[in-house]
């Protein structure tokens, strides 16, 4: 890392370090990769079956190993060198890609029953469940050895941008090769980009371990993690909040159903209905990148996850596109406060030698449930419908805010202090 420590209140100050310009691209790369790759695959299996629980397995797949195995990998990458623990998740990566493009081939798997596609499927986003638990205690752990401590709030706002620009890029970008070139060949670009981030990996260099052996068992080491998280109140309950946001408000399972289904937009309607919360969110970054949140961030957390369960109840019930992506694109700038405020909170709170068991127990609340969430969706969708199970999950998000703002008083009083 550069010595040079800039200004705080300069917007671009993070950009100013050359290796964290490398690891935003890793960020947009990966995520490009795999939210394109997954918007293939909800593709090809609904596709396939026809069938909305299928969908929902999908997310099962690979919530059940991120989700089993989150403490376990950030205890591991707490103890190893960053840069490379991030090299081998994205070597992982390069397998699964490989594997999905195989499979999506359909002159290959001709002669292969479509039970037996499904299962190789499910398998290969089960092994990314696996890789995703490394990943983001892994990336979590570099970004902050990448900058100074007093630039977390602003290198927190760009990676997260870059993160967001992927998340649009990738099924927008999805559902038009898609109907382009179709399924199969829409895979090589996914490899491509996960090519790209191990190119960006290699300019990054060796990083100190922070880790110190203390005769701490692995029991005791998780259950460290797990106090911290619990005992600094805030961080648990914004963990919490998006959890229940996201399990009970996601509407990504059901876009396949009302693309195809509802709307009648075909893959790309699809594609640009998965853009549309990603590009509110990404003006939402860039905005706060020069006008960081200071004043009563707690309140405004919580008006924006409320905020975003109207936006989900406006498009389960929506039979106009517009209407739909309109929603959809509100939710994303909505979204966008709280992941600021979440990912800020989750830098300046914790020490340098549990960043990966904190930020494990992070995927465990936030990022598993949106694959929990997938799951809760379809299975309600088999139960309810489509609409209703929508409909339901954006009025449970509004019951949660509500919840949170009568039992956090923590939350009400947050402040943001670098």
């Amino acid at each position: 890392m550069e010595e040079t420590v800039l200004p705080v209140n300069d917007p671009y100050a993070s950009l100013r370090y050359r290796e964290f310009k490398y690891f935003l691209v890793i960020r947009f790369a990966l995520i490009f990769a795999l939210s394109m790759q997954f918007s293939i695959v909800e593709w090809k299996v609904y596709m396939l079956t026809k069938n909305p629980l299928n969908l929902g397995l999908i997310g099962l797949a690979e919530f059940v190993p991120a989700i089993g195995l989150a403490l376990f990998a950030g205890n591991i990458v707490d103890k190893k060198e960053k840069r490379g623990m991030v090299m081998k998740c994205i070597a992982g990566y390069l397998f699964t890609g490989t594997g999905l493009f195989l499979l999506t081939w359909d002159a290959l798997m001709v002669h292969v029953p479509q039970g037996g596609v499904l299962l190789m499927i499910y398998l290969l986003v089960f092994c990314g469940g696996i890789i995703r638990a490394f990943t983001s205690p892994s990336n979590f752990s570099l970004l902050g050895l990448l900058v100074p401590r007093q630039l977390y709030a602003n290198a927190t706002t760009w990676s997260t941008s870059a993160w967001q620009i992927g998340a649009i890029a990738g099924p927008a970008l999805g559902g038009l090769c898609m109907a382009w070139i179709g399924v199969h060949w829409s895979m090589l670009l996914v490899l491509f980009f996960v090519l790209v981030a191990l190119f960006c990996i290699l300019q990054i260099s060796v990083k100190p371990v922070h880790y110190k052996e203390i005769g701490e068992t692995v029991r005791q080491r998780l259950l460290k993690g797990l106090q911290f998280v619990w005992d600094t109140k805030v961080l648990l309950n914004a963990m919490a909040l998006d959890m229940f946001a996201v399990l009970f408000g996601g509407s990504v399972a059901m876009m396949t159903i009302y693309a195809n289904d509802i709307l009648h937009v075909g893959p790309t309607g699809f594609g640009m209905m998965r853009a549309a919360p990603a590009v509110g969110s990404f003006i939402t970054l860039f905005l706060l990148a020069y006008k960081p949140i200071v004043t009563k961030p707690g309140i405004k957390l919580l008006a924006a996850v409320f905020s975003f369960g109207l936006c989900i109840i406006i498009f389960g019930i929506s039979k106009n596109f517009v209407l739909s992506l309109a929603a959809l694109f509100f939710s994303g700038i909505f979204d966008g406060v709280s992941v600021i405020i979440r990912q800020t909170i989750l830098q300046l709170k914790t020490p340098d030698d549990m960043r990966g068991r904190v930020s494990s127990v992070s995927s465990i609340f936030v990022g598993s449930s949106n694959e929990l969430g997938s799951f809760e969706s379809g299975v309600a969708a088999k139960i309810m419908g489509p609409v209703a199970s929508v409909v339901f999950g954006g009025c449970m998000t509004l019951g949660v805010v509500i919840t949170t703002y009568v039992i956090s008083p923590a939350m009400r009083k947050l402040e943001l202090k670098a």
